[in-house]
């Protein structure tokens, strides 16, 4: 189905005016023009199209999302006051509930309750209405995302001889916060988190069942439950993140039969094959996260021609986001049978019969055979993408309450038959042999290159059993891994779908949003990503204290770090500073909570400097004064950049302010405690004055030589004698400023000073005292020559226009 049509068929009638104009950019295109027919495309055409994309269509969506996103938090906010309003009205209910009852009776009693009971239907109801608005913008924004990257691509096909917009395309959608896995996260986090108060108010002994974490996906493995986060690692950051699992978790060595190719001293190579059919319709629904969405594949490890045990496995999905799996193993001469409904896995069955293995089990295997070969007969299903990566697995043995897995080099394949010319597998046979046959591995440079698309990053894949993290939390090493700057947080990513989404975009009409993040550098600042961190984390619990006073209960032990902004601009303290904030004038030097994030000092700065001696100045400005060190101040050090220089000027000019209560130190943090010093800043110093004493020696002797020369002369040269005092001098100076340099550093290293070490005055004599002397002994030599040859009668100057015979002989 053509792009138009399902956008079309898509359209949310409320909104329908805000969706892309996807009509007239094919006609401003001119896509339905045969190229032989076209006129040629033009400067004035590219920047119309341009104009319209960028700055109308994409402009249009960007501000319909960001208003109904802000609309859908204010209803949201509204409604969690109306539950805290009831909350305080039933409990001042039941304060009065037994006078009540003696005066009233038995019907007022059950009367009240009727009627809190329809006051928590109508929550409900606004609540429900705001989860649709939420999903349906969830697919607005997936739809626009889509046809954006759609019609740049068309572009990029039919007008990109001259002009390529797909790349400024995908950094603008990157750009957009809405255009994000995460956008939606706070608000559906805070969304269930009410549901979850409801039931309490309508069921108090329904138990402690916290509403499942939007940015984690529940899964089910042989009847235990775990939560599922997913990652992707930067190449750059890999092998810290993996010494980071290991000093934790040892590695988990695969045996069976992936230890007949590896034995057990790599990581095995793993190949998934999966399955869908010519329209798409299980990518479709993984996509849009429908209800019962189920994905099957075919995987094994190592090579095929090994004949490893071949697994066949169906992930269900259900309504409530939970999931599941189904799976058995299959030999690989039969697997051609099972998918065409030939073969029933009879011999499996019989074998588990004669092995006196229980009914149940039995049954339980049958049943999901069957269950299976009608899922693929139902949906008409066959091998479509193939996805082959190299897995390391972190586990204690014995214990499955963490589970890790990173997985590397991976690449996909096409697998598809749905071009019957050119198909890129036998439509008789279930793989490609020309993979399997010939042991090919990554990068896979043996096939069409068209077939294949390899991905940039590791998948970090970290899985919780619900029993050991308490419902909730979880272990702090795993918390401080999955919230640090090594790792970028993809919670709905899917091999198989980004498998189909980079081979098949031609052939689908929705695309995830994690797309444009394979065309950013994920990498992070640790400083930022320590704050973002700390602000979800603040975010969250901020939550679950609401509900908690709903209910009476403590659901959040959250403790912000001292150094994070998030303990200044959340929870409890967050009133307490936009309270003071708004009481103070402009002049005072009093910030908001906002303002108070941005010029919040950093975690981690030098050891010495406090955050009280900085300078109130925003992270952008700093960070860019910072770029510019060593140019101004290498020439004036008076305007020094450096972080003292700054915090003395800030407290002579009086701009530093210091919190109520907190008083000036006296003596730095780091000048307590012993003196220890490294070795390598006393050698520096060292080396530094061995440099300069070198300087010294060569003008020294370039003096004492050019002078010597000079005096000994015949009639003697003014001019050379005069030179060499002169370097004598420069040379006289260099020794004795490094000497001073020597001295005055060690000083500041003993006493733990933490001014600049740059000495310029120095280094800027030295050279200009040389650059003088060189350009007057030029002019002075030049003047002489010119007098020598050219000055006089010219009687000389006749001569050189003669040639003596003699000197030729």
């Amino acid at each position: 189905m053509r792009f138009g049509k399902t956008l079309r068929q898509s359209v949310y009638p409320p909104w329908k005016d805000q969706y892309i104009d996807y009509a007239k950019l094919k006609s401003i295109l001119r896509e339905d023009k045969p190229d032989d027919e076209d006129e040629p495309w033009t400067e004035e055409d590219e920047n119309r199209f341009c104009d319209e994309i960028f700055n109308t269509q994409l402009e249009k969506v960007a501000k319909f999302q960001e208003a109904k996103i802000e609309e859908l938090r204010n209803r949201t906010d509204e409604a969690a006051e109306k539950l805290k309003h009831l909350n305080e009205q039933q409990q001042s209910e039941e304060g009065g509930e037994g006078d009540a009852a003696q005066e009233e009776g038995e019907e007022g009693k059950h009367e009240e309750v009727a009627v809190d009971k329809q006051k928590l239907k109508e929550m409900e109801a606004e609540l429900d209405r705001i989860t649709n608005e939420v999903k349906e913008l969830q697919k607005y924004s997936n739809l626009n995302y889509t046809g954006f990257l759609k019609i740049v691509k068309k572009h990029d096909r039919k007008r990109g001889d001259r002009y390529k917009i797909r790349p400024m395309m995908q950094v603008n959608l990157s750009n957009r916060p809405f255009n994000s896995e995460q956008a939606y996260s706070p608000l559906l986090n805070k969304l269930s988190y009410m549901y979850f108060a409801i039931r309490r108010f309508e069921a108090p002994d329904a138990g402690d069942v916290l509403p499942i974490d939007p940015d984690s996906q529940p899964e089910t493995h042989n009847g235990e439950k775990y939560t599922a986060h997913k990652f992707w690692v930067h190449p750059d950051n890999l092998l810290e993140v993996k010494t980071y699992i290991l000093r934790r978790l040892p590695a988990l060595v695969y045996s069976e039969q992936s230890a007949k190719e590896v034995d057990g001293q790599q990581d095995p190579t793993i190949t998934s094959l999966y399955f869908d059919n010519a329209k798409f319709q299980l990518y479709s629904k993984k996509v849009e996260r429908e209800a019962e969405a189920s994905s099957l594949r075919l995987r094994w490890y190592g090579q095929l021609s090994a004949r490893p045990e071949i697994l066949l496995e169906q992930k269900l999905l259900h309504e409530n986001g939970t999931s599941e799996e189904r799976k058995f193993a299959i030999k690989e001469k039969y697997v051609k049978a099972f998918l065409d409904g030939e073969y029933k896995m009879e011999k499996s069955v019989q074998k588990m019969e004669r092995k006196g293995q229980k009914a149940e089990d039995v049954e339980e295997f049958k049943g999901t055979a069957d269950a299976i070969q009608e899922f693929v007969r139902d949906n008409k299903l066959e091998p479509l993408v193939r996805a082959n990566y190299v897995r390391t697995a972190f586990q204690n043995p014995g214990d499955d309450r963490v589970r890790i897995s990173i997985d590397t080099d991976i690449a996909f394949i096409r697998e598809d038959t749905l071009d019957r010319d050119r198909p890129c597998r036998d439509p008789k046979d279930w793989h490609r042999a020309d993979i399997d046959n010939s042991n090919m591995t990554h990068p896979f440079k043996n096939i069409n290159q068209s077939e294949v698309s390899r991905f940039p990053y590791a998948v970090l894949e970290i899985k919780l059993k619900e029993d050991v993290n308490n419902k909730r939390g979880r272990p702090v090493w795993i918390q401080d891994l999955m919230g640090s700057h090594l790792v970028h947080p993809c919670p709905r990513f899917s091999k198989f779908v980004q498998g189909v989404a980079s081979l098949f975009e031609d052939y689908v009409n929705r695309l995830p949003f994690w797309l444009s993040d394979l065309n950013t550098d994920i990498r992070k600042d640790p400083q930022r990503a320590f704050q973002e961190e700390e602000e979800r984390r603040a975010r969250r619990a901020e939550n679950e204290q609401v509900v908690g006073s709903f209910l009476g209960t403590k659901l959040s032990s959250y403790k912000p770090s001292r150094s994070s902004p998030a303990a200044k601009s959340y929870l409890a303290d967050r009133m307490a500073t936009d309270a003071a904030a708004a009481a103070a004038s402009p002049k005072s030097g009093v910030t908001t909570s906002n303002q108070q994030q941005a010029v919040s000092t950093p975690a981690g700065d030098e050891a010495g400097e406090s955050s009280q001696s900085q300078p109130l100045i925003p992270r952008e400005n700093r960070e860019n004064r910072e770029i510019n060190y060593g140019t101004l101040s290498s020439v004036l050090p008076g305007f020094s950049l450096s972080k003292y220089s700054r915090a003395k000027r800030a407290h002579e000019a009086g701009i530093t302010s210091l919190p109520p209560g907190v008083t000036e130190p006296k003596e730095w943090i780091k000048n307590s405690g012993p003196l220890q010093i490294e070795p390598k800043v006393w050698l520096a110093n060292e080396r530094t004055f061995l440099k300069w004493q070198h300087i010294c020696v060569l003008l020294g002797g370039l003096a004492i030589s050019l002078y010597t020369a000079s005096a000994s002369s015949k009639g003697g040269n003014l001019l050379g004698e005069v030179m060499g005092m002169v370097f004598l001098g420069v040379a006289a100076f260099t020794g004795g400023w490094s000497w001073w340099v020597l001295r005055r550093r060690r000083e500041m290293i003993v006493g733990r000073s933490g001014k600049d070490f740059d000495f310029v005055l120095g280094p800027m004599v030295v050279a200009g005292a040389l650059g003088v002397a060189l350009v007057v002994n030029f002019g002075i030599a030049y003047q002489q020559a010119f007098e020598k040859h050219w000055g006089g009668d010219g009687g000389h100057h006749g001569n050189r226009s003669g040639v003596d015979m003699g000197d030729l002989r």
